[in-house]
């Protein structure tokens, strides 16, 4: 038994009539004859009762149609879930997520992914940098975000978003009183730098900016993360260099300021990276909201820029 007999059952005991079924499905009476005919003689049992009037359902034929109709929507179903899964609509997304962007680009990108895809599942995997890129070769996950990452020959980056930097302090700060950091200030204050872990990493970012300036930092801690490094602000160890990012925190005692005359290189990316050979049409998806999210995030602070509204962001 295929598909098609099922198909033209369905048709000629809703129909009750050969002629009419034919013309439902667009073919002539005879061959729809005999695919009835091979259809009964296959399950051994008669599905119709020849009529003057058309064909009516025997008992067996009545319950072999409501069957019939369930592998049918059961067969549609599936189709149509293949069909969207070929189209990354349907399946998993395992992401693995690490550092400050997670305060902020991070659960805006997977937000409008889950509203773009509702039916794909996503599922979170907190990972170091040297974790993620394991975790990708060994197909554990689909997809990491980090920053800095060096090339690897069989792994790709997709640009999600850059961040300017900004100062973390402490409120008593005599920085604090500052509408504007000039970046050469940096060198007099003792710096909380992060994150310690695989390297090149955050840490070695800012020590090539402050090189740049002429100065070295004088460093107070060194800390796994944003967030313990801006406890240690709010604590008075020091002053900390952030993506914008970490704005988002909201402890108590510590103020965000943007920097004047800083190093061209004063900002800070933000990368999504997969495996340079998957196909997989979820992550394809993915990377298409990533670019629409970037390019999105583009026009905002171009229009921010232009009107004024935060001329801080215009000065980086």
């Amino acid at each position: 038994m295929d598909l098609r007999h099922l198909r033209y059952f369905i048709a000629v005991a809703e129909e009750e009539n050969i002629g009419r079924a034919a013309a439902r499905l667009h073919i002539s009476q005879p061959p729809l004859t005999r695919q009835i005919q091979q259809l009964e003689d296959e399950l051994g049992v008669r599905l119709f009762t020849r009529t003057p009037k058309g064909m009516e359902l025997t008992q067996a034929g009545e319950l072999f149609l409501a069957e019939a109709r369930n592998i049918r929507a059961v067969v549609e179903q599936a189709t149509e879930r293949a069909q969207r899964a070929g189209q990354g609509k349907l399946g998993r997304l395992d992401v693995a997520i690490f550092g400050s962007a997670i305060l902020d680009a991070i659960p805006k990108l997977l937000l409008t992914f889950r509203k773009a895809y509702p039916d794909v599942k996503i599922v979170l995997h907190t990972m170091t940098k040297a974790e993620q890129i394991e975790a990708l070769r060994q197909r554990r996950i689909t997809v990491g975000f980090n920053r800095m990452l060096a090339p690897q020959p069989d792994l790709a980056t997709e640009l999600v978003a850059t961040e300017p930097l900004l100062l973390a302090i402490n409120e008593n700060h005599p920085l604090a009183r500052e509408t504007n950091i000039p970046f050469r200030m940096l060198a007099e204050h003792p710096m909380v730098l992060f994150p310690t872990g695989a390297r090149p990493s955050f840490i070695d970012k800012v020590m090539g900016l402050c090189q740049e300036a002429g100065f070295v930092p004088k460093v107070s801690q060194e800390v796994g993360d944003a967030v313990t490094g801006v406890a240690l602000v709010a604590s008075g160890f020091g002053i900390c260099l952030v993506p914008e990012s970490v704005t988002t925190l909201t402890l108590p005692g510590v103020v965000f300021r943007p920097l004047q005359d800083a190093p061209a290189q004063a900002w800070v990316d933000l990368s999504c990276i997969y495996r340079a050979d998957d196909q997989s049409p979820i992550l394809a998806a993915f990377l298409e909201t990533a670019r629409l999210f970037r390019q999105h995030k583009q026009n905002e602070d171009g229009a921010i820029i232009a009107t004024g509204t935060e001329s801080w962001v215009a000065d980086i």
